[in-house]
């Protein structure tokens, strides 16, 4: 018996993987550019060291949204969001047949991020930041995008959840 070769990825598995990869790029990018306003609140809080600067506390906040979402759109990519396990010993389909009930759930709340994150968005299209002078739409348009990628990813752990109940492995 022959064992077949692995099926290569499809186009649409290389799309999420190759956003993926940007998406944790990105964090490590603004956790690494956050790490350099909040150093400067510190030093000149408490040293004569440099002046304080106002704008350093805005930049920290808006870097801090854009870490969290960002952390938040890799969260659903890996599954790694908060899980109870009130039913440990259920089958392989079963299993599955809850994902989707999950999946369901959670693409309700991304939906609901996407239409209130442009309208939230909409709103700050011609607002910019009081310190930092950074357009306000920057910052704003985090809650529509973490709404569509979870729908992007989400479509991903669908089509594999149903492939389990359909008695296919998933991809």
């Amino acid at each position: 018996m022959t064992a077949r070769p692995p099926r290569a990825p499809s186009a649409w598995r290389r799309f999420t993987a190759g956003f993926a990869a940007l998406l944790n790029w990105l964090l490590i990018g603004t956790v690494a550019v956050l790490i350099v306003p909040v150093t400067m609140q510190i030093v000149s809080r408490y040293t004569s060291l440099i002046p304080p600067y106002i704008w350093t506390e805005e930049l920290a906040r808006f870097l801090f949204i854009w870490m969290i979402m960002l952390g938040a759109m890799i969260g659903v990519r890996e599954s790694a969001h908060f899980d109870v396990d009130v039913w440990p010993k259920l089958g392989r389909g079963a299993n599955a047949a809850l994902n989707l009930v999950t999946n369901v759930c959670t693409l309700v709340f991304a939906l609901v991020f996407v239409v209130a994150g442009i309208e939230f968005t909409q709103f700050a299209i011609y607002r910019i930041s009081e310190l930092a002078e950074l357009p306000l739409w920057v910052i704003h348009i985090a809650w529509p995008l973490t709404g569509l990628a979870w729908i992007v990813f989400l479509g991903e752990q669908f089509v594999d959840n149903a492939r389990i109940l359909a008695g296919r492995p998933a991809q």
